[in-house]
């Protein structure tokens, strides 16, 4: 049981980008939610960070988003956009300066609340054992992603405010494209690790044939002297 309860406790949000998608999750009603999980899973943001956020922490410099701790939030898709409509929504009598409010942005968004919302992205993208998606959600799915791109565990510790290396292991460890590659490795001596062989060959000797093996997803660059 214990075990069931940490592992539901630390899910990850799969398929975000879908709740991002045209003509998916009405801005009317999931616009502050598409906000939180863009700062959030960026950011690797706790529940506390995310709610005590305020609108003067954040500066946009046209290409980007910077916010404390610092990470930064970059033009991809149209996350800027979200943000920016987002912001321009609220309304210019409002005084207080967290930036993430209630419908009629009349009020703060409180710790409990803003908890909640990655249950409720789990129920909109149909996910399974909905209540199990908790605050600290965002901040696995971001630590995941990065494990999954390959990053190495001091940029992960870094990103996610942690001091502790066993915590930033078990990422990468538990990493779906990691477990991946081990499998390729192990079951038919592939890897699909980067590597890069550099030839330089003059016109009078450019070889007739170079044979690869095993290869996918591979770039060749072929230096000829003259």
């Amino acid at each position: 049981m214990l075990d069931n309860l940490r592992q539901h406790r630390y899910k990850q949000i799969p398929q975000t980008d879908r709740i991002f998608e045209k003509n998916r999750a009405d801005d009317k009603e999931f616009l502050m939610i598409k906000v939180e999980l863009i700062l959030g899973i960026a950011g690797a943001c706790r529940t506390d960070e995310l709610v005590n956020l305020t609108v003067d922490d954040i500066e946009d410099v046209g290409s980007s988003l910077i916010i404390p701790r610092i990470f930064v939030v970059t033009d991809v898709g149209n996350m800027l956009e979200l943000f920016r409509k987002y912001l321009s929504l609220r309304p210019p009598h409002v005084k207080h300066k967290p930036l993430f409010c209630t419908t009629k942005q009349e009020n703060p968004v409180g710790k409990n609340a803003m908890g909640k919302i990655p249950s409720v992205v789990a129920s909109y993208l149909k996910l399974p054992d909905v209540a199990c998606y908790t605050g600290h959600c965002l901040r696995r799915s971001s630590a995941t992603l990065l494990a999954d791109a390959g990053v190495d565990i001091t940029t992960i510790k870094r990103h996610a405010g942690w001091k502790s290396t066993t915590v930033a292991e078990g990422y990468v460890e538990n990493s779906i494209e990691n477990k991946t590659k081990i499998a390729n490795q192990v079951l038919v001596g592939t890897t699909t690790s980067a590597i890069t062989k550099t030839v330089n060959v003059s016109e009078s000797n450019i070889p007739s044939n170079i044979n690869f093996e095993n290869c996918t997803n591979v770039t060749f660059n072929l230096n000829v002297n003259k």
